[in-house]
Formats: structure tokens, C-alpha cells, sequence
């Protein structure tokens, strides 16, 4: 077997005979049977394991229990009923379906197998019809084929588990004590993904961790960052620390292609779609909820496509992603699946049916959670052609309790934005004008904190203006809209209270004729970006919403994606690959400043560490932000330090310019008094090397290369 080769020693090779990596299709390589040329898989285990029920080869076949037992001349009838009824769920093999019969009494035996063409239609078939009532006697029991190898294996006899002994793991937190305060983020180019502190002190990255081949598509961090997410062909893997990165549990889900954490970090949703035997039939959906820490998985979800193809605001072969959402809060006890004229709602303690039952909403299209509270709000378009009006509706979970509700007149679109704390919920509602030949938007403000929930009414200046973008301050009471129809928009910012008025809806400032068409709120808020993406070819204007004023205005031309680190000190923009030049990403102060750029060829994705809720009560963080200069003494000393070290780096870096300089004069100084004697000689003696002591002269040397003689033929006629 070949030794392992180290991963600088792949690059070399391929360097030497001139092959791209990011251009080769790792899927077509194929490997002798038996073979792994010493290169082993961390996926290898969890692989086996999935492919247990596959290696046995009857993966796809179920067998059904308590069927009637009928003699010989009943048994076309009662095949012919089996096989109408499993036919419909896939496609049965040739002779796939086999009743055995008693020898003696020619009678069967109560039971038969089913053969399907793929192991996902015989899964199908397993639940949709164990306890199918094919009358009052008789109950189907329906088993894999597969479990009855598992059952057998089963030891007659008990035997205590093996024990282990407790080993302490890394502290998942540690990241977090950096002694400089540094914020984390990972980002892939090529094939590596790297892990990075972000010194912005310094001006430059430190790295973390590096890692070839990590995932086989897309990384993401948990909402607190805990864990950084890997996917796999076989399923997904989470990994946890400050430097190391370890693997901390694994989730087998084969040709997994999505992942979703709930808020609180509790439980990983995994989705992957298989295609069916039939192409007319809708993909096959698997949807696994996992126990983030201990890997069981909690619930599954399987179907079509179809059942799975109702809201959302993006995935993959028609299915919106991501299909559950969570509620109430860090807490992670419900989660809500849209379906035709209902809302599936679940608690984690059970993971079923809050009362065992869906919320039977008509004509439901939209809803969406409370960040903080179990709360719910949603979106019921016009019925009967305007007779029955548009709603919005905030329901109380796990009660189901409505909490308010306003009816909406002549609306065309709808969509609702919460707040981050949960105090405000903005509808965004486009009604038809009188004509119907053309729309108009307004804004209904609900303030969810208050008595009653009370209910404004916002309309832009000019209310014909198309609303571009919308996007309130975090942990604020402001929000900023882009509006207008011009290639240049305005952007106006509202506040839902004022030192006059707390009660009421104010709008703060318009700037007109701006490059922009994307928000970007600072999580702290106070500070947004104005960017101008796509079009606007990477616009940035970093603006002050407590002054009211702009602090700077940029370009990272082609930017593709923005993202503040968690603190809001700091702002990336970057530059995928969907464009093929400049490629990589720029770091910049809160205030503008570009403090570094980093180019990466072929980069993917770029994502800042999150940071877990701040440990101090608002009215401590206030404190803290009234006496900012009190706190920021310790630090401005500490930047005084770094400025004194980098000053003392950049002299001493100019000392080291320099005495090389020096040096490499020195050594042209002795070549050149070496060589003395030898310009001495091409001078024919002169000593001086001063040009000035010699006067030019041209002299022309004529040189006789060649004399030839040649007799040409001379004819009568010729002139």
C-alpha cells in the first residue's frame, strides 16, 4: 500500500504536472475495489453505519403482518387487493410481491414480502401503511425487511453497558476570554477552510486553524457559536473550540444538503431529496431533527416535495428552506411548519402536535415567530374577490390564543419584519389603488409591548414610491426604508419614540439620491450601512442614525456580501466567486476606516463568529454606555501601547531597510574597487572614473565582409 501523502506534497505534484484542483471531479475517481491508497476517511465509521441496510441488499424490501389467511382459490383476490393498495406508493418489482402458502393446508400464512425498485419507496410504504385497517380484524404490521437481521442480534441475555471512564473536554467557551477581545471568523477559498482572529489592532489576521477538504460544500456557525457545522455526503458534523476544532458529534443523514440550528443550539435540522424510480413522481423529502449534544435524532419527517414546498424564502429542487421555524425564543420549545390552510406547531418536549392537533388557518400563506416571545403572527390574503379582507393576526403559543388582529383592504403583497427584542412587528402591505392598474405601500406598526398591542398606520411621503429595502435597528426603536423609483433611491429613517412623543411614529431624516439598495444595521445599533450591491457595483456609505450625519463613503467594487462581527466594531464586505476578479474580502472600522484586504482566489463564503448574549441587564449595558469615557480609559492606554508597538515595529523595520541597503552599497563599492584595474586597461591607462574628464568621440570602423562575383546569363532582345 502507497504511503499517505501529506497534503503540501498533493500541491506539489499537481503543481509540477500543471493540474487546477478546484477543477477536478472528485466524484468520477474511482479507486480499486478493496483499495484506499493509505488514505482513510473521517467519515469512514459514520458511512459503514449508514450503509448497514444497504450492504445486506434488502433495503427496499418490507414485509406486511395479520393479513387475512385465505385458501387457495382467494389468493389472486387477495393479492390483487395488496398489490393495488402498495402499487400506488411505488413501483413494485417483477414477481416483487410473494404470499407464502402452508404445504398442508394450502392456505397462507398471513403475511407477505414486497419488493420495491429503491429502499426510499419501500421506507414509504412502511410508514404509510403500518396499521393501514384493511377491515375490522384485520391491522397491517409493517416492518423493513432489514430489522428482522437487527432483532436476531439482539443477545438473549442482558449485559451492562461497557463503562467509561469521564474525560473533561476543551471549554467550548474559551474562545470568548481572548485577552485583546478579538472576534473569530472562518471563511473557505479553494479547498481550505480557515479559522481566523480578526487583529484589527494589528492590521492583519491570525490564523486559527486550517483545514484542506473540511466540508463538501458550505460551513456554518451555530446562533451562539459554539459549533462550526460541516457537510457530508453521509451527514453533518459539529466542531467546537478556540484553536483546535475538534469533532464533537457527528449526524448520519446520507447526501444531507441543508442545515439549520435552532436559536438556542439545542437541536440541528437536516435535509436531503432523493429522486424517485417514477420522474413523475415529486422528489422524496427527508427532514431529521437532531439532539445537537447527544446526536439521537428526536423527529423525522418524510414525504414529496410537494408536502414540503408551502412558504419559505429559498431553497433547493422546490422546497423552502428552512421548513421549520423556531419559536419562543433561546428557550427552543416550539417550532412551525406552514401547510395548506393550517400552521403545524411543536413542542420539544414530546416533539408533537401542540393538543395533537395543526392551528386551522384558511388560506394561510405566511407567518413568522416573535424573536423572543412565543409568539406568532400571520397572513391571510383576500377571499371571494375582496368580499372576505386580507388579516394579519398575532396568536399566542402554546395557547393559541389570538391577541390581535387587523383587517386589510385591497391588498396585493405582504410582509412582516419583528423587531430583535420582540417589541415591534412591521407589515409592509401593497394595496391596489382604486383603478387596480397599479399599487401603493404603506406600514402598519404594532407595538407588541404595549396595552392592547396598538396599531399605527405609516405612509411614505410619496406613498407611489417602491420600497426597496427595510430593516429595523437591533435592540432599537429605528428603522430605516429605501425607497423610490429612481436609479439613485432615498433612504429615510423612523423612530417609533421621541423625547416629545413616545407613542408615536416620527420620521428622523430623508437622504436623497443614494447608491444604495441593501441595509446593514450595526448590532449594536446607532451605526448602518448604505450599501449599493449588484448594480451599484459595491457602493458603502457608513452613517451615524444618533448624529444624523455620514462618517465615510467607500467602494469595494463587486462586493457581493456585507456582514458586521457580532460586536459592531467592525464591518466585512467581500467578493465571491460569482465574479472571477478580486476575489477575497476587506475589513473596515465602524466608521469607514479600511484597516486591511485580504485577496483569496476562488472564495466561497465568508462568516463572523456569533457571540452569546451579553450576562448584563439592559439598564447595566446603558450605564456602561453613559460612562463609556470612564470604561474606555483602560483601553484607550492599551491602544496607546499597540500604537507605541507598531510605531517601534515600522522604526525598527526601516533600521533593518536600511542597514540592508547599506550593506548591499558596501558590497557594489568593493566589486567596483576590485574591478579598478580592469577599466583602468579598457581605458588604455586612464585612471579616472569621472565621465567628466573624457570627451566623447565618434569614430566609424568600415569592415570588408565579403566579395563575390557571379556571371548572369544575358539573352538577345533584353535591355
Amino acid at each position: 500500500m502507497a504511503d499517505v501523502l501529506i497534503m503540501n506534497e498533493i500541491e506539489a505534484t499537481v503543481g509540477r504536472l500543471g493540474i487546477d484542483l478546484s477543477q477536478v471531479d472528485y466524484d468520477s475517481i474511482r479507486l480499486p475495489p478493496g483499495e484506499d491508497f493509505g488514505i482513510v476517511s473521517d467519515d469512514d465509521d459514520v458511512y459503514q453505519d449508514d450503509q448497514l441496510e444497504f450492504d445486506s441488499g434488502f433495503g427496499n424490501i418490507i414485509v406486511v403482518d395479520n393479513l387475512p389467511v385465505v385458501p387457495r382459490e382467494k389468493y389472486e383476490k387477495l393479492e390483487g387487493v395488496i398489490r393495488k393498495i402498495y402499487s400506488q406508493i411505488g413501483v413494485i418489482k417483477e414477481e416483487g410481491l410473494w404470499m407464502p402458502v402452508d404445504p398442508e393446508s394450502h392456505k397462507t400464512l398471513g403475511y407477505c414480502f414486497i419488493e420495491y425498485n429503491t429502499p426510499q419507496e419501500a421506507e414509504v410504504a412502511r410508514e404509510k401503511t403500518n396499521g393501514y385497517k384493511l377491515d375490522r380484524a384485520h391491522v397491517f404490521v409493517v416492518n423493513m425487511f432489514d430489522d428482522f437481521e437487527k432483532y436476531m442480534k439482539v443477545p438473549d441475555e442482558w449485559a451492562p453497558p461497557e463503562f467509561k471512564p469521564y474525560t473533561p473536554g476543551e471549554n467550548l467557551q474559551k474562545w470568548l476570554t481572548d485577552e485583546k477581545a478579538r472576534d473569530q471568523f472562518v471563511f473557505r477559498a479553494g479547498q481550505d477552510t480557515e479559522v481566523h482572529w480578526n487583529d484589527a489592532r494589528q492590521a492583519k489576521t491570525e490564523l486559527v486553524y486550517k483545514r484542506a477538504y473540511w466540508t463538501e460544500s458550505f460551513v456554518q456557525w451555530s446562533p451562539l457559536g459554539t459549533y462550526l457545522a460541516t457537510v457530508h455526503r453521509q451527514g453533518a458534523a459539529v466542531w467546537g473550540g478556540a484553536t483546535t476544532f475538534n469533532r464533537l458529534m457527528r449526524y448520519a443523514h446520507s447526501q444531507v444538503k441543508l442545515i439549520d440550528f435552532s436559536p438556542g443550539e439545542k437541536y440541528l435540522v437536516t435535509y436531503s431529496s432523493h429522486e424517485p424510480s417514477n420522474p413523475r413522481d415529486a422528489n422524496r423529502v427527508v427532514i431529521n431533527i437532531f439532539d445537537v449534544r447527544t446526536g439521537k435524532v428526536m423527529r423525522d419527517f418524510k414525504g414529496s416535495a410537494d408536502e414540503f414546498a408551502i412558504g419559505g424564502t429559498g431553497g433547493v429542487a422546490g422546497v423552502s428552506w428552512p421548513i421549520f421555524r423556531w419559536g419562543g425564543g433561546k428557550e427552543d420549545n416550539y417550532f412551525a411548519k406552514l401547510g395548506k390552510n393550517m400552521i403545524s406547531v411543536y413542542e420539544t418536549e414530546t416533539f408533537s402536535l401542540i393538543d395533537k392537533k395543526s392551528l386551522k388557518v384558511e388560506n394561510v400563506v405566511d407567518f413568522c415567530w416573535s424573536p423572543t416571545d412565543p409568539i406568532l403572527s400571520l397572513f391571510v390574503p383576500e377571499l371571494g374577490g375582496g368580499n372576505q379582507p386580507a388579516r394579519v393576526s398575532l396568536v399566542q403559543i402554546p395557547s393559541k390564543e389570538e391577541l390581535r388582529q387587523k383587517n386589510l383592504f385591497s391588498v396585493s403583497d405582504c410582509k412582516m419584519y419583528w423587531q430583535s427584542n420582540g417589541d415591534y412587528l412591521a407589515v409592509k402591505v401593497d394595496r391596489y389603488t382604486k383603478t387596480k392598474k397599479s399599487t401603493y405601500t404603506g406600514f402598519e406598526l404594532f407595538r407588541i409591548k404595549e396595552r392592547d398591542i396598538p396599531i399605527e398606520v405609516l405612509e411614505l411621503d410619496n406613498k407611489n414610491d417602491k420600497i426597496i429595502a427595510f430593516a429595523w435597528e437591533p435592540k432599537g426603536h429605528r428603522f430605516a426604508v429605501i425607497h423610490g423609483d429612481n436609479p439613485r433611491p432615498d433612504v429615510s429613517f423612523y423612530s417609533m419614540r421621541t423625547a416629545n412623543n413616545t407613542g408615536r411614529v416620527s420620521k428622523l431624516t430623508t437622504l436623497k439620491g443614494k447608491q444604495a439598495n441593501a441595509l446593514f444595521w450595526s448590532p449594536a445599533g446607532r451605526f448602518i450601512v448604505l450599501a449599493g450591491l449588484k448594480g451599484f457595483n459595491g457602493q458603502l456609505e457608513f452613517y451615524n442614525v444618533e448624529e444624523l450625519e455620514t462618517m465615510a463613503t467607500a467602494e469595494h467594487f463587486m462586493a457581493t456580501d456585507i456582514e458586521w462581527d457580532p460586536t459592531g466594531r467592525y464591518v466585512a464586505t467581500s467578493v465571491t466567486s460569482v465574479h472571477e476578479m478580486e476575489n477575497g474580502f476587506n475589513i473596515w472600522s465602524f466608521n469607514g476606516k479600511l484597516l486591511y484586504r485580504i485577496l483569496k482566489d476562488h472564495f466561497f463564503q465568508f462568516l463572523w463568529r456569533p457571540r452569546p448574549p451579553s450576562f448584563l441587564t439592559p439598564e447595566k449595558e446603558e450605564e456602561i454606555s453613559k460612562n463609556l469615557k470612564k470604561y474606555s480609559k483602560k483601553y484607550e492606554l492599551e491602544d496607546q501601547d499597540v500604537s507605541m508597538l507598531l510605531s517601534e515595529q515600522e522604526r525598527e523595520k526601516r533600521r533593518m531597510l536600511k542597514e540592508e541597503w547599506e550593506k548591499w552599497v558596501s558590497e557594489w563599492k568593493l566589486l567596483h574597487e576590485e574591478e579598478k584595474l580592469e577599466r583602468q586597461k579598457l581605458r588604455d591607462g586612464e585612471a579616472s572614473d569621472e565621465e567628466e574628464e573624457y570627451q566623447a568621440r565618434e569614430i566609424e570602423v568600415e569592415e570588408l565582409l565579403e566579395v563575390s562575383e557571379e556571371v548572369l546569363s544575358f539573352e538577345f532582345g533584353q535591355e
